[in-house]
């Protein structure tokens, strides 16, 4: 089966049928502008979580000043079935290097558009993960207080994962990234699943 890209010429504002791709231009651009600032938003919670840039993190707070990007999400959560699983997780130095190399990863990933397939199965564990420790379906903390979800299924985790799903299959990283470059490389032309 064939899949074409439909572009507008700019001419005649007929669709030209170019082989091997299944989005328009438009939509190619704006995959890219999506992957962009995705890729951005968890670079720079890594960045923040890093340095302290004081927008969720403090100075005092930063990973490379002995903080831990993980204790204080984590050991507060109060929801679902899972919540004294994340408390005993919450600061260890393996979940904190986990945590920190997947933001850093992801943000890389999307902005230069390399590693999609990869980027985005991490990147839905990460999200799928971050989903059971907020727990939308529960109405009420384990203490009995209001959640305050205001949704029992789709969080802002569950968006980012799909997003980062539907950048990996649309292969967005080959507009306005090193998509093709990194297709190219002989590891990931022989092992596609390093797309």
């Amino acid at each position: 089966m064939t899949m074409h890209l439909r572009t507008r010429s700019s001419h005649d504002h007929e669709d030209v049928m170019i082989p091997g791709a299944v989005v328009t231009s438009a939509a190619a651009k704006a995959l890219a502008v999506l992957r962009i600032a995705t890729g951005f938003v968890f670079l720079w919670a890594f960045l923040d979580k890093l340095f302290g840039l004081h927008y969720s993190t403090s100075s005092a707070k930063a990973w490379i000043d002995g903080g831990s990007p993980t204790k204080g999400f984590l050991s507060s959560v109060e929801v679902g079935p899972l919540s004294s699983t994340f408390h005993s997780m919450a600061g260890d130095t393996w979940v904190n290097w986990l945590f920190m190399l997947g933001l850093l990863g992801m943000g890389i990933g999307l902005i230069a558009g390399v590693a999609l397939r990869i980027t985005a199965l991490a990147g839905a564990l990460m999200m799928s993960m971050m989903w059971l420790a907020e727990f939308p379906l529960a109405q009420h903390t384990n203490s009995g207080e209001p959640s305050g979800s205001s949704n029992p299924l789709m969080d802002s985790h569950l968006i980012y994962a799909i997003v980062m799903v539907v950048l990996a299959a649309t292969y967005a990283g080959n507009t306005w990234g090193l998509g093709k470059l990194w297709a190219r490389l002989p590891f990931v032309n022989q092992h596609r699943w390093a797309l």
